[in-house]
């Protein structure tokens, strides 16, 4: 039996449910680490993120590194493509997914406090929050040109790079009406038709409910304060480790 460690929130964790999910493995144990946010948690996990994968007590460490080693040992039903240049073009539209709009809306996210504070700050506060906006919706227009159009996002089938598209784009619906700016999905059509019909796939809709929930949590941490309590022990446990 493996063990994921994962959190309902975390985009990249949902990523690698959706793919477990979508192979129908049953060996897998999902688990919250402990102290997860806290110094205590880097102790054990030196990137001090989510997922990380624990094999015998081996952990791995990063989702793209986690979803090839899954495909490795499940090599069916496989998420990849039927060719080489098939499975370039998914490992593509990933690569959009975590490096060009989750990079940013991550950043974006640190420095508005969109995920964090009652009251965000506005793009149009800042010129850096603006250009990293405007990244978010310039790779958007990107994979709107490199989107499937039946449904998925290339091949017909679930694949690496909807497992990484679904969680993104939930956090691209969150995060920029959060911070003034009009939801830019609608404004791409073919990525719209595409992201009307994935959330209704058994496996995207679930990771989506996860997802919800924890941001749901998350709304409620910042509502009661709790959250800025959290912030504040992590600072100091940090603060007692140097």
């Amino acid at each position: 039996m493996m063990k994921l460690y994962t959190a309902d929130f975390s985009p990249y964790s949902a990523r690698i449910r959706m793919q477990v999910y979508a192979k129908a493995a049953t060996d897998i144990a999902f688990e919250l680490p402990e102290h997860w946010g806290l110094p205590k948690f880097r102790e054990k996990f030196l990137i001090g993120r989510v997922p990380v994968l624990d094999v015998d007590g081996d952990l791995i460490p990063e989702s793209d590194v986690i979803a090839e080693y899954l495909e490795e040992i499940y090599p069916e039903p496989s998420l990849l493509g039927r060719t080489p240049r098939e499975t370039a073009h998914i490992r593509t539209l990933a690569r959009l997914a975590d490096i060009y709009i989750m990079n940013n809306l991550f950043l974006l996210s640190r420095l508005t406090g969109a995920l964090s504070r009652r009251t965000p700050a506005s793009v149009r506060d800042n010129p850096v929050y603006e250009q990293l906006a405007g990244e978010v919706m310039r790779n958007l227009h990107v994979l709107d040109e490199l989107i499937g159009t039946d449904g998925f996002a290339y091949g017909g089938r679930i694949t690496l790079a909807d497992c990484a598209l679904v969680p993104a784009l939930s956090r691209v619906e969150i995060v920029l009406p959060a911070v003034g700016v009009d939801p830019p999905i609608p404004a791409n059509a073919k990525l719209a038709a595409y992201w009307a019909s994935i959330q209704s796939n058994e496996h995207a809709a679930r990771v989506l409910s996860e997802l919800r929930r924890g941001y749901e949590e998350r709304r409620e941490m910042i509502r009661s304060g709790e959250i800025e309590r959290f912030r504040t022990a992590a600072q100091e446990a940090a603060d007692g480790h140097r």
